[in-house]
């Protein structure tokens, strides 16, 4: 296609090009997976009547140290977790 195939030149361009989306694309899915699992969690605490940003400054305050990645896999597959994190989180 294009003849990359049989031009020197035009298939370094590409290469170059697809290693240069390579890069950028593997930063831009560490912030598509945060964005992700800030999703879940504020669907999972916004269905116990919390809202994400309040549900978060109070695990700082408590000093309870679970990461975003964490958090979203206890609100998806382990619900009771959760809400004893909430409850926790909300004394």
């Amino acid at each position: 296609m294009w003849n990359r195939k049989n031009r020197y030149k035009v298939a370094k361009d590409a290469v170059r090009h697809a290693l240069a989306h390579a890069y950028f694309d593997r930063r831009k899915k560490k912030g598509n997976f945060r964005q992700l699992w800030n999703l879940k969690i504020n669907a999972a605490t916004r269905a116990e009547g919390m809202t994400y940003s309040r549900f978060i400054e109070a695990l700082t305050k408590k000093n309870i140290q679970l990461d975003r990645k964490i958090l979203a896999d206890l609100a998806q597959n382990n619900k009771e977790i959760f809400k004893q994190i909430m409850e926790e989180a909300k004394r």
